[in-house]
């Protein structure tokens, strides 16, 4: 395979020499850029950065203004002066927001009012716990408030009274969820209106219209059975949401939908690889903007609205190249503002000439660090899977990259297990640090990633240690070619599906893994299915609950695919990572694999973080958790 990248490398290598590579420590210096919108003016673009504070344990923010057409950033303490508040109703008149309201009793003190001291809680059904958060009774709810004088009156009108569900959506829902119509009369929000059990094995969430002058609800998209999210209106009262049409498929293709009273139009429907991550209305409401991973990014698209016409949308790719288009913050005139980012930078403020395509970068926040640190090159490798197909794999080289040399190499596995691998940049998952620490970071696009068309997205489905698991091996067998990849030395690393990867991996590698580190991952599919909270995931991608004797896809899932039942395979070093307040992914699945390992004689360690759920969120824990990773590959890689 001829390597174009080579020749560039080694023009860079002289110009590398005096650059230092990322270290945990630079890569907690590194600000992360948040886009919050475009003023009133439409002359600044507004932007928050965090960075870590090691010392209290936390993220410091600072909130920034820049011109649109560029300039030095300045900080500043008016942000919300600056920005048109959304949550007030076009005419003025309303504000709404969004507040915890106890609905249901489940403390113990709840139902014994004399016990105050008791700790007990009490449940008739699921869903008991969510995310990292056990089932208080409280469930967040809509709230409406008169303006008075320019501000919000103190009586709060719930929108949703006594009802057990929530908006936002749990858990990561944010004030997307609950919009107003344009002409002021009706507040739209996205809820799943189930209950206990009922919620744990759904993902039918809908959109819910509040008028004004009646207090009624109407349920707007009844007739859907997926998830129905980020209801948003243009000034001609039109709505758009994303959507996915199958109940308790959380992965199924995401469309973007508008609806002009009675009449809705699909607009991605007619294209088989579109997913779409998120989206805004182009400020001239006929069309709107979107992102969405393809071909290993996730590039900016733009699609046209042609309302109750006959016509048919028509769908542009507006941005290419390397790099993911993450969010878009706003549009003025012919220039959009997005942040952006590739596995060498973080999220920074970029604006793109709609027209064109251009791109031309806006906030430089982290500029000094990255002009003092060495860059990693990115290569695109297709490799040819089991069954003759054509995969995308992303090869991260260490700076300085010498193919004279021999490298140590880690098989990235990513999660979701339908999340796109594209060029993001993780501070966790870090692929340049990896780089920087003198490995070859092999990254694959295997089955389940969209981006290459909903076949090959859905292919993992019920079949969670097959296709995707050759995939791998694949990508590795490939690598493993190449002079410079010390093929005796080849680790596999990976989280969430990732980490259940690495598990599989470990009973079935035969000898191509040196070690591995494994971070919340699903080792044994019947605890798996006792114990997580969102139950409609292993009822879609297991085929349903291991019990179900005549359900064969199930069956074959707990047979074939659990990690548990190739334990005995395991010979081979591993690390394990787990957060303590992992719902998703209980605890229990990292201690059994760790336990299996130990009581067999394998080199292992574990560590657990009492105060993480599925990620890494405190500054501290991100030190220690790095700097074990790279303890770990130097002791057994």
């Amino acid at each position: 395979m001829k390597k174009p990248y080579f020749v560039l490398i080694f023009l860079l290598i002289s110009g590398m020499a005096s650059a230092q590579n990322l270290t945990p420590e630079l890569l907690l210096k590194i600000g992360r850029v948040s886009g919050k919108g475009i003023s009133k003016d439409g002359k600044y673009v507004i932007f928050s950065v965090g960075v870590p504070n090691i010392a209290e344990n936390k993220i410091d923010s600072k909130t920034y203004r820049i011109a649109i057409t560029g300039g030095r950033a300045t900080a500043i303490t008016n942000a919300d002066e600056l920005l048109a508040d959304t949550k007030i109703s076009p005419d003025g008149k309303y504000r709404i927001s969004s507040k915890e309201v106890k609905v249901k009793k489940v403390a113990g003190s709840d139902f014994y009012p004399l016990l105050k001291k008791s700790e007990a809680v009490i449940y008739d059904s699921l869903n008991y716990r969510h995310w990292d958060t056990w089932e208080d009774g409280k469930f967040g709810h809509v709230m409406l408030s008169h303006m008075i004088k320019g501000k919000p009156g103190k009586h709060q009108k719930d929108l949703m009274p006594d009802e057990p569900y929530d908006c936002p959506l749990k858990p990561d829902g944010g004030d997307e969820g609950y919009v107003w119509s344009s002409d002021s009369k009706k507040v739209v929000y996205s809820c799943k209106k189930k209950f206990g059990t009922a919620y744990a094995v759904s993902t039918n969430t809908n959109l819910y219209a509040y008028d004004i002058a009646t207090g009624e609800t109407t349920n707007l998209t009844a007739n859907n059975e997926g998830y129905d999210l980020q209801p948003s209106f243009n000034q001609h009262n039109q709505m758009a949401w994303l959507q996915m049409k199958r109940d308790g498929y959380e992965s199924d293709k995401q469309d973007l939908v508008v609806a002009d009273g009675d009449v809705k139009i699909n607009l991605t429907a007619q294209r088989d690889d579109i997913h779409v991550a998120g989206y805004k209305w182009a400020e001239d409401g006929k069309g709107l903007f979107f992102t969405a991973p393809i071909n290993g990014t996730e590039q900016l698209f733009h699609v046209t609205y042609p309302g109750l016409t006959k016509m048919l949308p028509v769908i542009t790719q507006v941005t290419s190249g390397d790099f993911d288009i993450n969010d878009i913050i706003g549009q003025k005139g012919n220039t959009l503002i997005v942040t952006r980012s590739d596995f060498n930078h973080a999220n920074e403020l970029y604006t793109v000439n709609i027209t064109n395509g251009a791109m031309k970068q806006l906030s430089h926040v982290n500029d000094d660090l990255y002009a003092k640190t060495g860059m990693s090159i990115t290569e695109r490798r297709m490799v040819k899977t089991v069954d003759g197909k054509d995969m995308l794999v992303w090869v991260v080289y260490p700076p300085g990259f010498d193919k004279t040399k021999k490298y140590p190499a880690l098989l990235f596995c990513e999660g979701g297990p339908q999340s796109a691998l594209t060029q993001f940049y993780s501070f966790r998952w870090n692929l340049q640090l990896m780089a920087a620490n003198g490995y070859i970071v092999v990254a694959p696009n295997r089955r389940g990633m969209p981006g290459h068309g909903t076949q090959w997205n859905e292919e993992i489905s019920k079949d969670h240690g097959g296709l995707a698991m050759q995939d791998y091996l694949s990508a590795v067998d490939n690598m493993s070619q190449e002079p410079f990849v010390d093929k005796a030395r080849f680790g596999c690393v990976g989280a969430s599906y990732g980490g259940y990867s690495v598990y599989m991996l470990a009973g079935m590698h035969q000898k191509r893994f040196k070690t591995f580190i494994a971070h919340d991952g699903i080792f044994d599919f019947r605890s798996m299915y006792g114990t997580t909270e969102e139950v409609w995931f292993p009822n879609w991608d297991y085929g349903g609950p291991y019990w179900d004797k005549n359900n064969a896809a199930a069956q074959k899932s707990y047979k074939e695919f659990s990690p548990s039942n190739f334990v005995a395979n395991w010979d081979t070093p591993i690390l394990i990572y787990h957060g303590e307040k992992d719902f998703r992914v209980p605890l229990e699945q990292g201690l059994q694999a760790f336990q299996a390992a130990q009581l067999q004689g394998i080199k292992s360690r574990l560590i657990v973080m009492h105060n993480e759920n599925h990620w890494v969120l405190h500054p501290q824990n991100a030190l220690v958790w790095q700097h074990e990773f790279f303890k770990w590959l130097k002791e057994t890689l």
